[in-house]
């Protein structure tokens, strides 16, 4: 859907039987954008914490001023749409909604505390931090009115661009060289012409024909439509791989091309590159496309081409499916020059009934002998944790069964494989972290070792019911029991970010608790004082007051259930009686009820809102219970969306309980809301019960036969179970929708299944049925809202409708007649 010019467009419709008073049958489009309330507009007005980013020596955090939310004018560039990707063709780089762009750079000495401040030009944009490997300088670009330019701070202070004309179209465009003495970039192609013009004038029909191939596909958005669209997404994408020194002096290195990702060897002699080519496919995404995956030497030199792969339109649905052949292919982190790739034993169907899925392999520099195999994987491979000859760390998942398996490998000795470990990943309280993964001297991730050579180190969340409490352990080779040697203690949260020293004895953390604003710390393993690093202020205290809680309660089957309950500063249950209250969730599918049942206090996190988020409406005198959950379960081998709407009816039933329960709720003033899947939710639960006074749904998909290749986590085409799906839809249910209902999209929604055409019809099926409904389309913004107008206008759309429908008490019933 192709956004127009309206600034906002707001669409009422009121049925005769619910009518507010005062509140008019009709908006008329071009509405102005509306700020939100003084509280909530002053928060968005305060600038954000700042991001840090530590050195790989571990001796010098960059403290990165974070740009608040965008004006819509930076927002409304024009943008192009192409292949799954939004760029923008003033800059050569990604569109505005697709940077988290900083303003302001420091560097803080981690043992003194001393602060440098590198002076960059006034106003100045930039975004991709990225350290050297041996922790000298920062690399990010910087954003130019006509292009991106690359450059290089120093711990000094001083700062330097030392080149122009970077190709950001596929994301960052550089990489530190393993000797820190220069970048590889990915540059916009040189004597590129003017760009191709459109021809108003067809050539003639689009043609797409299909002979007996299976080929499904998702719903997928921004993707190539025509000649023209093919011509430029040739002419943005297309770059140039340059070796840039830190004085500046440039070497090309090979053939430009659409080259969609690049990594360096962590001997510095090797490039592996990712080449996209023709034929494109105007029903799926770049990264589908056919593909080259080649290396090179680091001059540009080919020396082996790994595969060259067709357009990937073949896939089955499921979300284990994946392409035939090798695929995943990145440098062993802890050998000179190691290529390492994943290839399908199934070919490419996760349904096959086979023992292995997947095989791991390995071939060494100068790639001349044959590959060795490193590993079989029960289930899809996702990933290798690097350690040395004699132990790294394979991970596969499967999807349908949520199952996560570790095992050890030895790659001097590949084919050897120990099981460590099988899990279901979405258990939380069974998570037993992961290896503390830190760069060698080639800027490459490898896993930390005891000095003993005995153990790895690793961290987790350490979740329990009483709170996630972050841990270090020790891991033994042997795969035998793990040794915590440290854990967080209430009434924190603190994460380890990094280990200071070689036996493990300091740490640096990230603590917080429901008051503290997170800062940095060091800290000894072993007890002693805590000496604060960072001391980053409340950048929100009006929430302050606000109180929190983890409310646990059952739903009628006997699951436990929970959820955080936020209650408004000020506010005295026994002085001012329950309030109006909001329920914002999203669902979630489980295969195992016990860990769908899982509930992990959140009382030691600090919580300040951002952005759209409706933790804001507490400042308007609402209750929120925030994500109480709704779990989806399908036991067994069963599907849980064939009983979606009976396990929503009942966790939705059990949440209200139990706030009403406790004396903070008042039944008569619920609300319900949610974004995305949350907004499917939310029609859904308007449909399906009486329980909410009104509701809330941003960016949804309420009709299921426009997603009828799969969504969310069902994986059955619309043909396999057209039950599931029409029964799913909201809008098959239009008719019953009875509780006002808020629908808000973004007009350029970038979402898989989210089309803007969702809402548009839905809103025309409740007007139809007489609903009392309102449809806001904000111009030009993506899945999730990012200008300050968009953002103000979408608080203030939200405070508008709960007053309205929520807020006010419920009329006295007449006194019966005698």
């Amino acid at each position: 859907m192709r956004v127009g010019t309206r600034l906002v467009s707001v669409f009422l419709a009121t049925s005769a039987a619910v009518t507010a008073p005062g509140l008019a049958q009709a908006q008329t489009p071009g509405t102005p954008y509306h700020r939100a309330p003084d509280a909530i507009a002053k928060a968005l007005e305060t600038p954000p914490t700042p991001a840090v980013v530590l050195s790989p020596d571990h001796r010098t955090l960059a403290i990165l001023g974070r740009e608040n939310l965008p004006s819509i004018a930076n927002l409304s560039k024009p943008i192009l749409r192409l292949g799954g990707y939004r760029i923008d063709p003033a800059t050569n780089g990604q569109a505005e909604v697709r940077v988290a762009w900083l303003n302001a750079l420091s560097f803080q000495d981690v043992a003194s505390g001393r602060t440098v401040a590198v002076k960059l030009p006034q106003g100045t944009r930039f975004a991709a931090p990225d350290w050297s490997p041996d922790g000298a300088h920062l690399a990010f670009y910087v954003q130019e009115p006509n292009g991106l330019s690359l450059w290089v701070a120093d711990r000094d202070g001083s700062a330097r661009v030392i080149a122009k004309g970077l190709n950001g179209t596929f994301g960052t465009p550089f990489m530190w060289t393993p000797d820190s003495r220069a970048l590889i970039a990915y540059m916009v192609a040189p004597n590129r012409s003017a760009p191709p013009a459109a021809d108003p004038t067809p050539a003639g029909p689009i043609v797409q024909e299909s002979h007996g191939r299976t080929s499904a596909a998702r719903t997928y958005e921004d993707l190539l439509g025509d000649a023209h669209d093919e011509a430029l997404f040739d002419y943005y994408f297309t770059g140039q791989l340059v070796r840039v020194d830190l004085s500046g002096a440039a070497q090309a290195i090979g053939a430009p091309g659409l080259i969609a990702d690049f990594s360096i060897s962590p001997d510095g002699r090797y490039l592996l590159t990712e080449r996209l080519k023709r034929p494109y496919s105007y029903l799926l995404p770049a990264r589908f496309f056919p593909t080259e995956i080649a290396v090179a030497t680091i001059e540009g030199q080919p020396v082996k081409t790994l595969v060259d792969r067709p357009l990937a339109d073949d896939l089955p649905v499921d979300f284990d499916a994946t392409v035939k052949g090798p695929r995943d292919a990145v440098w062993r982190s802890d050998a000179p020059a190691t290529l390492v790739w994943a290839e399908a034993l199934d070919g490419g169907n996760p349904k096959a009934k086979i023992a292995f899925h997947d095989k791991v392999m390995m071939q060494a520099a100068p790639f001349t002998a044959e590959p060795v195999e490193l590993a079989k994987t029960p289930a899809r491979y996702a990933t290798t944790m690097w350690g040395d000859d004699d132990f790294a760390m394979v991970v596969d998942r499967e999807w349908r069964s949520r199952t996560e398996h570790r095992l050890a490998v030895s790659p001097a000795r590949p084919g050897e494989t120990r099981m460590l470990l099988t899990r279901n990943y979405q258990d939380q309280y069974g998570d037993p972290g992961r290896p503390v993964l830190e760069e060698n001297a080639a800027g490459k991730s490898v896993m930390r070792f005891t000095p003993k050579h005995d153990a790895v180190y690793v961290s987790g969340e350490g979740a329990t019911k009483a709170g996630a409490f972050p841990f270090l352990a020790t891991m033994p080779l042997s795969g035998s029991e793990q040794t915590r040697l440290w854990t967080a203690k209430p009434p924190y949260y603190e994460s380890v970010v990094a280990m200071l020293d070689d036996q493990g004895r300091r740490i640096l953390t990230r603590r917080e608790s429901a008051t503290l604003v997170p800062n940095y710390m060091i800290r000894s393993v072993k007890g002693g004082g805590v000496k604060p690093v960072t001391r980053f202020t409340d950048p929100a205290p009006v929430f302050a007051g606000v109180t929190q809680r983890t409310i646990t309660y059952t739903r009628a089957d006997g699951l436990p259930l929970s959820g955080s309950l936020y209650l408004p500063a000020g506010y005295d249950a026994k002085r001012d009686g329950p309030l109006p209250t909001l329920l914002w969730a999203y669902p979630a599918e489980y295969t195992d009820a016990k860990v769908a049942g899982q509930t992990v206090d959140q009382g030691n996190r600090f919580v300040r809102p951002r952005g759209i988020s409706h933790l804001f409406l507490l400042t308007q005198g609402y209750a929120i219970l925030d994500n109480p959950a709704m779990p989806i379960i399908g036991e067994g081998g069963a599907e849980a969306n064939d009983t979606y709407v009976q396990q929503l009816q009942a966790d939705a039933q059990a949440a209200v309980d139990a706030v009403v329960k406790l004396g903070v709720a008042d039944r008569a003033r619920m609300a319900v809301g949610g974004h995305s899947y949350g907004a499917f939710m939310t029609a859904n639960l308007l449909a399906h019960t009486k329980l909410f006074r009104a509701g809330i749904a941003r960016s949804g998909a309420y009709n299921r036969t426009l997603t009828p290749f799969g969504f969310q986590a069902e994986q059955r085409t619309y043909w396999q179970a057209t039950d599931t799906y029409t029964k799913m839809s909201p809008f098959t249910y239009a008719d019953r929708i009875k509780a006002p209902i808020l629908l808000i999209h973004g007009g350029a929604d970038d979402n898989s299944g989210t089309f803007p055409i969702q809402s548009e019809r839905m809103y025309a099926a409740l007007k139809g049925n007489g609903a009392t409904v309102r449809y806001v389309v904000l111009p030009n913004e993506p899945h999730g809202y990012r200008a300050l107008e968009s953002t103000e206008e979408t608080l203030w759309q939200m405070t508008d409708w709960l007053d309205r429908y929520v807020k006010p008490p419920v009329p006295a019933a007449p006194p019966a007649a005698r």
